[in-house]
């Protein structure tokens, strides 16, 4: 195959370090709301948070929490952002040299992720990335959030894309191989510094699995040294 015409990433777990980070603010939004004390106890919330990693936060809420969901998703997002601005979240080693490497070679990358825009945003201003990526997205009425397409596919229209099989979704997640491939992406890339193992991800669909996102270049057939 030939070099993808666009590469659409997600963020925790594929290109940003998790180190359970998401689930320590799922576990803080159940110990400071009681909306999710009906789903289980904190262990369960716990692993309901990592099965569904990368999906909508609040598409994850509404099953937690049902009408509580906009409680728990708000007290998710204050928790994330207490640990955003605590450096609890840094790059996958090679993560940004990827993305310059693709956007050198002419390949626009799209970030994508669950987490609302402002959460997004915070995420990557404390990175130092908000200009890295050529776009970055979020769920929000009407896109929703994976395992749909829609934000792979917003991804294709906004950067002018001409066809979904030209592009390529990186993720490390069951739902973004599952959208990659709901999408009709030509490429669905799984990353193993995430939630879930390389089994999961071939079974998800993936057509490719990688140790981690700094190998990208080299499975796309892209030299970093040709920066």
């Amino acid at each position: 195959m030939n070099a993808p015409a666009l590469v659409v990433m997600d963020l925790a777990g594929t290109t940003v370090k998790d180190d359970g980070v998401v689930e320590d603010a799922f576990a803080v939004a159940y110990a400071e709301t009681t909306v999710m004390h009906g789903y289980g106890d904190v262990e369960a919330v716990r692993a309901y948070a990592r099965e569904t990693m990368g999906q909508s936060k609040i598409d994850v809420f509404r099953v937690l929490a049902g009408d509580g969901a906009e409680e728990a998703n708000a007290a998710f997002e204050r928790a994330y952002d207490r640990l955003i601005a605590e450096g609890a979240c840094t790059a996958i080693p090679g993560a940004e040299d990827t993305i310059r490497v693709l956007k050198d070679a002419g390949i626009p990358v799209v970030l994508t992720t669950g987490f609302s825009e402002p959460t997004k945003n915070a995420l990557l201003d404390s990175l130092g990335w908000q200009e890295l990526p050529t776009l970055s997205l979020s769920p929000a009425h009407p896109v929703r959030g994976r395992p749909a397409p829609d934000l792979n596919l917003v991804a294709v229209i906004r950067t002018a894309t001409r066809a979904v099989a030209d592009i390529a979704v990186v993720g490390d997640t069951v739902s973004d191989m599952q959208a990659g491939v709901r999408a009709g992406a030509g490429r669905v890339v799984g990353v193993l510094t995430g939630a879930h193992d390389e089994a999961a991800l071939r079974e998800a669909g993936a057509t490719d699995v990688i140790a981690s996102v700094a190998g990208l270049p080299e499975l796309l057939g892209l030299s970093p040294a040709s920066r």
